[in-house]
C-alpha cells in the first residue's frame, strides 16, 4: 500500500511539474505566437494553411462565421474530412443550422484554442476571411449586447419587405456616426447595429471598440494574402461553378428541411442566400442563369468587402500570392514565425 501511494503521488507530481513547465512556457514570447492567415475569400487559404501546418506542427482555428455550422459544407469551402483528419481543427462544425452562433463565442472558443494548443507545443494558426471575427480577436469582442434571435429575425424580415436602402436610412437617423464607417450594401452590418441599438438603447458609436489597443499576451504573427482583382474574379467564378457541380443546391434543399432559414445570419451567407432564392422562384432555365450571376457577384463583391476591411488593420503583411511560388510563400511566413518583424511587406492592390 505504501509502495502504491508512493507511486501515485510521483505521478501526480510529475503531471504538476509538467503543467507548470508548460504555464512558464507560454510567458516566453516565442511560445505565445500565433498566425493569423486572412484573405479574400477564394483565395487560396486553406490549401496554405494545411501545407504550413505540417510543416511546423501547427492546428488550425477557423476564423470562418459560416463553417461553424454542421451541413453548411460545399458552399463554405469547409475543409474535407481527410483533411481534418490529418491536421487538427478548431470551430468548425460546432453548432446546428438553427442555432445562432455570434462574434463572442468565437472570441471565447479561438482564444481557448490558442492558449490550449500552445500548451500542448504547438503552433495556433487561425484561418478565415471573416474581418469581424479576427479584429475581435485581436482586440477584443465589442461591448454590445449579445445576438436577440427575435429582434434579428423581425429586421431581417423589415430589410426582405423595404429593402437595404430603408434600413441604412434608419441607421443613419439614429446612429450617423457609426453609419458612415460601413462599407455600401452590408446588410449583415446594418442589421446587427440596429439589433445593437434595439437591445441596448445606446448607438453602436458610443461603445468604440475599434479604437481599444491589441489584446497582450498572444503574440499576433498576421498576413493577408490576395491576388489581384482580376484574377481572384475569374477564380470566383470557376469556384461557384464547382460549388455547383459538387451539388450546392442539394445541400441547401438538406439545409432547408432543417430550418436554415430560421437563422438570420446562416440563411443570408453567399451561396445560401441565392440557392434559397432560387428554390422559391419557378426554376426556370432564366431562373437558373439569373441565379448563377447573383452568386458570382455576391462572391465578389464580398472579396471587395474583405480587401476594404483589412486595408484598415495595421498589424497584418499583405503577400501577393500571385508574385511568389508556394514555397516562398510558406518560407516568408513561418521566417516571420521565427524572426517577428523580419518580413514586412504592405497593402497593395
Amino acid at each position: 500500500m505504501r509502495q502504491k501511494g508512493f507511486v501515485e503521488s510521483r505521478l501526480v507530481s510529475g503531471v504538476a511539474t509538467q503543467l507548470q513547465a508548460n504555464i512558464e512556457r507560454l510567458f516566453e514570447p516565442s511560445h505565445r505566437r500565433v498566425i493569423i492567415l486572412a484573405g479574400a475569400t477564394g483565395v487560396g487559404k486553406t490549401a496554405i494553411s494545411l501545407q504550413l501546418a505540417a510543416k511546423i506542427g501547427g492546428e488550425i482555428i477557423s476564423a470562418d462565421s459560416m463553417q461553424v455550422y454542421r451541413g453548411m459544407d460545399i458552399g463554405t469551402a469547409k475543409p474535407s474530412k481527410e483533411e481534418m483528419a490529418k491536421i487538427p481543427h478548431h470551430l468548425i462544425d460546432v453548432c446546428d443550422v438553427t442555432e445562432v452562433f455570434h462574434v463572442v463565442q468565437f472570441y471565447e472558443h479561438a482564444k481557448a484554442a490558442c492558449s490550449d494548443i500552445l500548451l500542448r507545443g504547438k503552433v495556433p494558426i487561425v484561418v478565415g476571411g471573416t474581418g469581424f471575427y479576427i479584429h475581435a480577436l485581436l482586440y477584443g469582442t465589442p461591448k454590445g449586447p449579445p445576438s436577440d434571435l427575435a429582434v434579428r429575425t423581425r429586421l431581417t424580415k423589415e430589410y426582405e419587405k423595404f429593402g437595404l436602402e430603408a434600413l441604412t436610412e434608419k441607421l443613419s437617423a439614429i446612429d450617423p456616426i457609426y453609419a458612415a464607417t460601413i462599407t455600401k450594401n452590408d446588410v449583415h452590418k446594418v442589421i446587427r447595429a440596429l439589433e445593437i441599438i434595439e437591445v441596448s438603447g445606446q448607438p453602436v458609436s458610443s461603445f468604440a471598440w475599434k479604437e481599444r489597443e491589441v489584446e497582450p499576451f498572444f503574440d499576433w504573427r498576421c498576413w493577408f494574402l490576395w491576388l489581384p482583382k482580376l484574377r481572384l474574379y475569374e477564380l470566383l467564378d470557376k469556384r461557384c461553378d464547382a460549388m455547383l457541380q459538387k451539388g450546392l443546391l442539394e445541400e441547401v434543399v438538406a439545409l432547408d428541411r432543417q430550418g436554415i432559414r430560421k437563422n438570420p445570419t446562416a440563411s443570408q451567407a453567399i451561396g445560401y442566400k441565392q440557392s434559397l432564392e432560387f428554390l422559391d422562384s419557378a426554376q426556370t432555365p432564366a431562373d437558373y442563369d439569373k441565379f448563377v450571376q447573383e452568386f458570382k457577384q455576391a462572391s465578389r463583391h464580398l472579396a471587395k468587402r474583405q480587401f476594404t476591411w483589412f486595408k484598415k488593420e495595421k498589424l497584418f503583411n499583405w503577400l501577393d500570392l500571385a508574385a511568389h511560388e508556394r514555397d516562398e510563400v510558406l518560407d516568408m511566413i513561418i521566417e516571420d514565425w521565427r524572426n517577428p518583424g523580419s518580413v514586412q511587406m504592405l497593402p497593395q492592390e
